[in-house]
């Protein structure tokens, strides 16, 4: 081994390895051509579990090198977005100096402080001499800064190698909403950077493949890439082990690869996992990977079972029951709805996949209690607590996030729920921070309730709703890192894959290729409705790609499409001009 990295040294995160620490010197490179080095330290070898190699199936990443785009005062460097990848610079060391890097997806004051759970710091010991070195582990950042903490030492030349994924080069959108194009850039810059051979919930504090997220990330992958070669890879994590240590038989992990010895879990994410195999089938048509993994829903099923209580809910579920990052997260016991309402889709799910009609039937059962159980007249209540052994609901915790799981997993609908939902439509979304209508609902966050409110808006028909507010709800976040967030707020990552979500409701419903099915070759377009004059995309499908634009012009809107041979098109018009091919 090579003794350069100090083996003294913080972690870098909960999640990740320890910080980068170096003690070099001016022949720090030797051992790359002389094999006696004596850089080169003995260490006993001892022999590893039996790795059983899978193909790679994905591109490798795009390495390209990012240079920074502005000098900043006390040494901090600008890049032109939140990028993901290895730091390196030139150092021309005069006498013995100490360097330190910091960095952070935004300015603290003005300066880098510690903002979340990770140290951003890497620092060299070095000799006299010249160098040039680069990070061994792969960091998030938008502003780099150098502190020369003793010695005479000259650093320039910094850059980001980037560590992404390549394989988006071939996709595009533009229209003539300047905020509109930002966003999809920024989300096209989030993708990239959580998309290596998995799914990754954010690039920095924990790399990490994490199911729900996945959900909304693989969408986008599929209008990216024009394939499912990357969930392919993800879903078949969760296929691969013959069991999962540390947790209750029957569960999936809330992450995998990762150990889990702290024995946590989401079962909610697990039942994410059902409900994405569904969408992976239309994607893929891997109907292999679905039978192979029966068991293991079979298994998940059982495992929820034992928590149904007489009405079929699930009651007192164990570990960490998840709804999003919100007040959400406080009301999840003894019987949560948002939960249930999720357990109903996945049953739903189970019995399409597995040709189970009692699994259906049953989803109807308990969609139908949650209605008699949890609304409220008004809104959804968001859980029941046991009270003298009666199940009684809690009419204080309603949050707004219960409502977009409401109508987004099917327990709730506009016809059902006409006056809910024009509560939804007219005095909810980013509004409602300056109106503080309702005020007694606790707020959504991004992850997930605001992206779920998006699903509905365009389920509905509500597109011209859904651009303004997605102006107003994500415009900021790529005005200041060119990435997309985990919360609403910058007081997590500023970086977060299922975020770029939003570039698929572009496509789908600000261009107009509201389904695209390459198994049986069915395109759908809808012209929706919407303060758009102008909109052009193109999206790969495996080797080829669909290229669609259109411009209003007077009472028509003329629009140009190119698709591979063979494909059905069945096109919607929902705006009041006559669509015109050219």
């Amino acid at each position: 081994m090579l003794g350069q990295r100090l083996e003294e040294a913080p972690k870098f995160s909960y999640q990740r390895t320890h910080r980068e620490l170096y003690k070099l010197t001016p022949d720090y490179n030797s051992w790359l051509t002389d094999p006696a080095s004596p850089l080169f330290k003995p260490v006993a070898l001892e022999q590893t579990d039996h790795k059983n190699l899978i193909a790679r199936r994905v591109k490798y990443p795009d390495y390209t090198i990012r240079r920074y785009t502005e000098s900043l005062p006390n040494n901090v460097y600008k890049f032109e977005c939140n990028s993901t990848g290895f730091i390196g610079a030139k150092f021309d060391v005069r006498t013995p100096s100490k360097i330190v890097f910091l960095w952070d997806e935004l300015l603290t004051n003005g300066g880098i402080k510690r903002r979340m759970s990770f140290d951003g710091r890497m620092e060299y010991e070095l000799a006299p001499g010249t160098y040039e070195l680069e990070s061994f582990e792969p960091y998030t950042l938008q502003y780099l800064q150098v502190i020369v903490e003793k010695g005479d030492c000259k650093v320039s030349d910094f850059y980001i190698r980037q560590y992404v994924n390549s394989d988006v080069a071939r996709a595009s959108f533009s229209c003539d909403n300047g905020g509109i194009n930002k966003i999809y850039k920024a989300a096209v810059e989030t993708y990239k950077q959580n998309a290596l051979d998995i799914f990754m919930d954010c690039p920095s504090r924990e790399r990490a493949g994490w199911l729900c997220d996945s959900y909304f990330t693989a969408r986008v992958a599929f209008d990216l890439s024009g394939n499912h070669l990357i969930e392919t890879n993800f879903l078949e994590n969760y296929l691969l082990p013959e069991k999962f240590m540390n947790i209750p038989q029957g569960m999936l992990p809330m992450c995998y690869p990762s150990d889990h010895v702290n024995g946590n879990f989401i079962p909610n994410w697990a039942m994410w996992f059902v409900i994405e195999l569904e969408e992976y089938l239309a994607r893929s048509n891997d109907r292999q990977m679905i039978k192979a993994l029966e068991p293991k829903v079979n298994a998940l099923l059982d495992y929820f079972a034992r928590y149904e209580n007489e009405d079929e809910l699930l009651e007192n579920l164990e570990k960490w029951v998840f709804v999003e990052w919100s007040k959400a997260n406080d009301f999840v016991q003894d019987v949560n709805y948002p939960t249930n309402m999720l357990y109903a889709r996945m049953l739903k799910v189970a019995g399409k996949l597995y040709n189970r009609p009692d699994l259906q039937q049953k989803a109807q059962r308990i969609h139908e209690t949650i209605r008699k159980q949890a609304f409220d007249g008004t809104f959804f209540i968001d859980n029941a607590v046991r009270v003298d052994g009666d199940l009684v609901p809690q009419p204080k915790n309603r949050t707004e996030t219960c409502q977009y799981y409401a109508f987004f997993l099917g327990t709730a609908s506009p016809e059902r729920y006409p006056k809910l939902w024009n509560i939804l439509c007219s005095d909810f979304g980013p509004q409602r921070k300056q109106t503080g209508a309702y005020s007694e609902i606790y707020p959504a966050n991004a992850f997930i309730g605001t992206y779920l409110r998006m699903e509905i808006l365009s389920r509905y028909g509500l597109v011209k709703q859904l651009l303004n507010e997605s102006v107003h709800q994500y415009l900021y976040m790529a005005d200041q890192t060119g990435t997309l967030w985990e919360n609403l707020t910058p007081t997590a990552s500023c970086n977060h894959g299922f975020a770029a979500h939003i570039a698929h409701v572009f496509y789908r419903d600000l261009l107009g290729l509201a389904k695209i099915d390459p198994i049986h070759k069915r395109l759908n377009i809808v012209f929706n409705d919407s303060d758009l004059k102008q909109c052009s995309g193109t999206v790969p499908v495996g080797d080829e790609e669909i290229s669609l634009s259109w411009e209003k012009k007077g009472k028509r809107l003329y629009y140009t499409l190119d698709t591979p041979a063979g494909y059905e098109i069945s096109i919607e018009n929902k705006t009041a001009l006559k669509p015109i091919a050219q």
